[in-house]
């Protein structure tokens, strides 16, 4: 694994429009093209970070006419406004706009820091995957993809809804690629088609019930997840996380595995490493603290499993920090 917190490359990520260009000028480094090329590859991913002017940012300067955005909000709060009215984006928050040809009003509020990832999708693209499957599909989209309709000339936006634990995680690969350069192309566009497909289609009557089961399993799921962070040092076995949430063992490691794509005891292990790299990052505790503030008893096995993850040794690893901005927040999936 590479340096720490390693940002991607935009090598192949294809020309940037100047729309966004000169509508981020002003915040600098705060705007940063992650992948993709949306004129050429119809998807591009964007990352935000910035602390906005008192009189707030003009958002809407930045929505390119003929495309689908995606925003994955972290921090910072922003209005959108449309036909049908306004919409909030608080913190932790997702939702879509089309700003069609007629634009949409968005304002970034003033003196706060603003922390997001923004998917932009072209039509085409999004006509391709969607295939024979456009009435399944949410009707901002729909009517996105309407090309020369009133509802593309008006734009439009979704509703906001909260993120989940895997879509945070989501945000902090998309800005540290487990792979290599050569299969960037291939990974971003594979995290774009998921996007799309949990959100861009619509749940249909005769599936409800399964939906509300996946969002039990994702309540408790995050209830898991809550527990294990409130107890890194000493943390409950399989069998008793179970019962405190009110299933089984079998199940939790099970539904655990299929939803967040690793298993609970490779999901305890990085929240234990990346808990140690923020005590480190602090400043007041030193390795042999920060090993065993998170439950490590073998220094050794710390100092490995370190490595292994940020890839560089837990002493070395506040030297080489020094100087970048605050970490975004970790609710790992």
């Amino acid at each position: 694994m590479g340096a720490p917190e390693k940002e991607p490359s935009t090598a192949g990520s294809g020309e940037f429009c100047g729309l966004e260009s000169a509508a981020w000028a002003g915040v600098g480094a705060g705007w940063r093209p992650l992948y993709g090329s949306f004129h050429r590859w119809g998807f591009s991913f964007e990352w935000h970070d910035f602390q906005a002017a008192d009189e707030g940012v003009d958002w809407g300067a930045s929505f390119h006419p003929d495309s689908l955005e995606i925003c994955f909000n972290r921090m910072g709060e922003a209005t959108v406004t449309g036909e049908q009215g306004a919409v909030q984006f608080a913190a932790d928050t997702l939702g879509f706009y089309v700003p069609g040809r007629e634009g949409l009003a968005a304002i970034r509020g003033g003196g706060r820091r603003h922390q997001f990832l923004t998917l932009e999708l072209d039509r085409g693209f999004v006509r391709h995957h969607a295939g024979d499957h456009r009435d399944a599909l949410h009707p901002v989209v729909q009517g996105f993809l309407e090309e020369g309709s009133e509802s593309v000339a008006a734009g439009g936006v979704s509703e906001v809804r909260r993120l989940t634990p895997g879509q945070v995680d989501l945000i902090r690969w998309l800005r540290s690629p487990p792979v290599g350069e050569a299969a960037r192309r291939a990974w971003y566009e594979a995290r774009a088609l998921d996007v799309v497909a949990e959100l861009c289609f619509v749940v249909r009557e005769p599936v409800l019930f399964c939906e509300r089961q996946h969002r039990l399993q994702r309540d408790r799921i995050t209830e898991a997840i809550s527990i294990l962070k409130r107890r890194l040092a000493d943390p409950p076995g399989l069998d008793e996380l179970a019962r405190e949430i009110g299933v089984s063992g079998c199940y939790l490691s099970r539904t655990f595995s299929r939803e967040m794509g690793i298993s609970l005891s490779q999901y305890l292990r990085r929240l234990r490493l990346e808990r140690a790299a923020e005590l480190l990052r602090s400043g007041e505790y030193n390795v042999t603290e920060a090993a065993f503030e998170v439950g490590y008893n073998s220094l050794s096995h710390f100092s490995t499993s370190f490595h292994e993850m940020f890839g560089v040794c837990p002493g070395l690893y506040p030297i080489l920090r020094q100087g970048n901005g605050p970490d975004l927040g970790r609710t790992a999936r």
